[in-house]
């Protein structure tokens, strides 16, 4: 891991409480499994890692978004949803069109409509947009993976790292740094290319490396969406040995990032971007590899990756009382 860490934010612990107190505001009552899965993933802990600098007000917001997502991934991930495609498909988009200013019904819905409007009154149109865009392409890829479970399907590895990209869901984490950093980029900075593979390969290594932590887990629950995975079946090689290659690429994607930093600074130049927009992209590249490395220290913390033993398999056949409408 070249990138060194930027610390814990020191508000974690007041951030772990407005979660549970937001939680349970919002009337999402988890089962007793929910909250010992909930226990035991610790939003709180990867939140303060990767936005150590952060107000208290903006890692609350953060931590609940955080929270929020692991209840979507569990449901899908878990749940009778990721098997029954039409159950996944009626449920991302209802979350979908509330994500959009639809009314909401359900904990879930209401959840979510809260979320969003504390993020986005303040922001502009364009960031709104890219926050639109990131979050809804990480919920559809939950239909995806239902479709292709239920078509028994599994993915060629070049097309799992695209779908990867999106359902990590560090893109909108991305997004929401913008706020905590006080920035807000152009289009036009978006849009350079050394910028888009910055974020790519950030994401890219916060996917592969939840994979080596997840493979056990998932592997327990018949889960074929796992970069570690798909390696031993395409190699017909053994577990480990499936481990071992993807940490050597996740090294490889550690190395694109800072690639793409020096493509970045060279793009920077060529355009003649000065000013605020060269200091916000600047921040970008000294805050991203701090998310890397927080992320990377966050799943070796955190029981959800360390104690696949601890996995309670759900049985249920329909949806968590929260998400009904």
């Amino acid at each position: 891991m070249p990138f060194q860490s930027a610390g814990c934010n020191p508000g974690m612990e007041q951030t772990r409480k407005a979660a549970w107190e937001w939680a349970e505001s919002n009337d999402l009552l988890l089962s007793p499994v929910a909250r010992k899965k909930m226990l035991r993933t610790r939003p709180e802990l990867w939140i303060s890692l990767i936005f150590p600098s952060a107000s208290q007000k903006h890692l609350d917001l953060f931590c609940q978004w955080l929270f929020w997502a692991f209840l979507v991934d569990d449901e899908f991930d878990d749940g009778p949803a990721g098997r029954d495609p039409q159950m996944c498909e009626e449920a991302i988009a209802r979350l979908v069109d509330v994500l959009d200013g639809a009314v909401p019904h359900g904990p879930m819905e209401r959840a979510l409509d809260g979320l969003r409007w504390r993020t986005c009154q303040d922001r502009s149109q364009r960031w709104v947009r890219q926050f639109r865009r990131d979050t809804v392409a990480w919920l559809w890829t939950y239909y995806a993976e239902a479709v292709e479970r239920a078509a028994g399907q599994v993915p060629s590895r070049a097309d799992f790292v695209k779908h990867r990209r999106d359902s990590v869901a560090m893109q909108p984490f991305l997004d929401l740094h913008e706020i905590t950093a006080g920035i807000d980029l152009p289009e036009s900075a978006r849009s350079l290319p050394a910028y888009i593979a910055l974020r790519d390969a950030v994401t890219d290594h916060s996917g592969l490396c939840n994979d080596i932590c997840s493979f056990e887990k998932e592997a327990l629950l018949g889960y074929e969406h796992n970069a570690v995975r798909l390696i031993q079946r395409d190699r017909r090689c053994t577990l480990q040995e499936a481990v071992d290659e993807a940490g050597v690429q996740l090294a490889r994607i550690a190395e694109r990032v800072q690639r793409a930093e020096k493509a970045l600074a060279d793009e920077i130049d060529a355009a003649g971007i000065d000013g605020g927009t060269k200091a916000a992209l600047e921040r970008c590249v000294q805050d991203y590899r701090g998310l890397v490395r927080g992320d990377f220290d966050y799943h070796a913390r955190a029981e959800r990756y360390t104690r696949p033993d601890l996995l309670e398999f759900d049985e249920r056949e329909a949806m968590s009382g929260y998400f009904a409408a």
